[in-house]
């Protein structure tokens, strides 16, 4: 059976992976344009989950955005990414921070107050040859 970590990913071997929070900095989410303190936010998200700073996600017109990524028991659950828009506030970020200590898509149910902040991913143009 596996064995539940502290952080509340599971291991299954040597194949775990925390869930994770990609955080949108660029032209718009991590500027002056939208009036946050995108430091601190960067930095208590760092506290909870393994963060990684992206450019320019493609839904400007909802900075800051921040997608939460399923841990290795999430996709196993099926999970997918969950994307959130309009993070611009220090309870919104504690939100998320809570769900992704719980365990994230997947593994924790997603607090109701997080669904005001949800968006649609970006459509991705189909390949050209």
């Amino acid at each position: 059976m596996p064995e539940r970590l502290a952080d509340e990913t599971v291991t299954t071997g040597d194949r775990t992976v925390p869930c994770r929070v990609v955080v949108c900095r660029d032209c718009c989410c991590g500027t002056v344009k939208v009036d946050a303190d995108h430091a601190a936010q960067t930095a208590r998200l760092r506290q909870i989950a393994p963060v990684r700073i992206s450019e320019c996600l493609d839904v400007c017109e909802q900075a800051n955005v921040v997608v939460v990524q399923p841990s290795t028991a999430g996709r196993a659950a099926g999970a997918r990414p969950v994307w959130l828009g309009l993070v611009n506030d220090p309870d919104a970020t504690e939100d998320i921070a809570d769900w992704v200590r719980a365990g994230g898509p997947g593994v924790a149910d997603r607090p109701e107050i997080l669904d005001l902040y949800l968006i649609k991913p970006p459509r991705r143009a189909p390949a050209t040859s």
